[in-house]
């Protein structure tokens, strides 16, 4: 038995130590590069700095083209948040309706969500779309396209929770002469709570570090997000890898922090569906 224990505790540290190698590695030469100053960045090496040139490298990063980076942080956490709240009340309706009713109508609803998630979105009839109501070039039109594009996933996690929720809550609530609105509101969302935190994780972290959508339905530096700021450094800063590194690292770190604290949540969410009460 001891000598089992042995082997497996021997392959947990191996296992962690190579895991640590191969995503340690990158992040380390990501980090000692934003120490260095020019010439050495050039080199693209992990030897620690000769000359450290942190606070530098760090201010112009956050000073660049105006001190974009500080409005593409407005930008991109106004487009979250807004896009986030309106993932979690669309979808935590519609996940309730479809799970709850067995006709033709919810099946046809749920056969489109389905499709949503394997037919790719079309770029030009969306910018069609976005210009013919007013918002194209907006941070509106984007958060509309962000939470069109989330909808059938969110849907589906939602579904999938609500079916460990007992019918009996409800039952019971109606009884006592609650309304659909009120039972959903006062008796269901708060059940929803861990795959809302799934939900908002998941969601935030993808929309956050979304690169493709604000670069076609949100152009322009004043409309800059997070990712977009890189895209601009890269033509800026193209031989100046420690201020292109820094940049890289402000605007990752906050995610990864999240993602590192939270990711606890974000499992229990994915998999407490797959247990029916």
């Amino acid at each position: 038995m001891r000598t089992v224990k042995r082997k497996t505790l021997i392959l947990d540290i191996f296992t962690v130590f190579i895991t640590t190698i191969i995503f340690g590695t990158p992040l380390y030469f990501l980090l000692v590069n934003t120490f260095k100053d020019k010439k050495e960045a050039r080199m693209l090496s992990i030897a620690w700095p000769e000359t450290l040139q942190i606070v530098q490298n760090y201010k112009e990063a956050f000073s660049a083209q105006n001190y974009m980076i500080i409005r593409s942080f407005w930008n991109s956490t106004c487009i979250t948040f807004f896009s986030v709240v309106g993932l979690i009340i669309v979808c935590s309706m519609a996940g309730y309706v479809i799970q709850r009713r067995n006709d033709k109508l919810s099946s046809t609803v749920n056969a489109f969500i389905l499709a949503g998630l394997m037919v790719p979105p079309s770029i030009l009839p969306t910018i069609w779309v976005l210009q013919g109501i007013g918002v194209y070039k907006s941070i509106l039109g984007l958060v509309l396209v962000e939470i069109a594009l989330s909808i059938p996933f969110t849907t589906m996690l939602y579904r999938s929770y609500m079916g460990s929720i007992p019918k009996e809550l409800e039952e019971a609530a109606l009884i006592d002469g609650c309304n659909v609105f009120g039972l959903f509101i006062r008796i269901i969302f708060p059940v929803l709570k861990p795959v809302t935190s799934t939900v908002v994780i998941l969601s935030a972290v993808n929309i956050f570090n979304d690169f493709t959508n604000p670069l076609y339905f949100l152009p322009g530096n004043k409309n800059a997000t997070i990712q977009m700021t890189l895209y601009n450094f890269m033509g800026k800063f193209s031989n100046e890898y420690n201020v292109l590194f820094a940049n890289i690292v402000i605007i990752t770190v906050p995610m990864l922090v999240l993602f590192i604290i939270f990711n606890k949540k974000i499992i229990d969410g994915m998999v407490a569906g797959s247990v029916k009460g």
